[in-house]
């Protein structure tokens, strides 16, 4: 019985210490397989053409309702990822490219090139500037990135974008 109450204050502190606490971004940066890395603050998304977005509700792998998300406005990922590079020597290797979206958290979640750049999701793909009347700076889920499509949003909800990792499949 001792045996068995240690080891539920054991697994009770792994699982707190599991939980990740959001760490609010004002920048995040795009690199690895690009000519030139990039830095892009809060102000530099106030350059962009923003977007009123459709409010999302966000579900995780079963369809279960976790939260709604009003009042959005956002910046098209892809006319952000449009202002860089890759490192490549023609567009026909452009399909071998994937994005790494990274979290403080350490989340992560991926899009191909042609996802992005060649289906109606990169339309769907966005940085969110502003939910519920809140600006950017005032959130505290900054940098969040949604994709409007997905069926369960929960999925690629992702919080707090820290970078975006260009790779190439080798």
């Amino acid at each position: 019985m001792k045996q068995l109450i240690i080891l539920l204050f054991i697994g009770t502190g792994l699982a707190v210490s599991a939980q990740s606490k959001f760490t609010p971004t004002d920048q995040f940066s795009i690199e690895g397989k690009v000519q030139h890395p990039i830095v892009f603050t809060l102000a530099a998304l106030d350059t962009f053409k923003m977007k009123s977005l459709p409010d999302v509700v966000i579900t995780n792998h079963a369809g279960v309702v976790k939260n709604k998300l009003s009042g959005l406005k956002g910046v098209s990922l892809k006319d952000i990822l449009s202002t860089i590079s890759l490192q490549a020597d023609s567009p026909r290797v452009f399909s071998e490219f994937y994005f790494v979206f990274v979290a403080t958290d350490n989340y992560k979640i991926v899009f191909s090139w042609n996802e992005i750049f060649n289906t109606e999701t990169g339309n769907n793909i966005f940085i969110v500037t502003e939910e519920g009347g809140k600006k950017i700076k005032e959130m505290e889920t900054r940098i969040p990135m949604i994709c409007t499509s997905d069926f369960k949003t929960g999925r690629r909800d992702l919080k707090n974008l820290q970078k975006i990792i260009v790779e190439r499949v080798n």
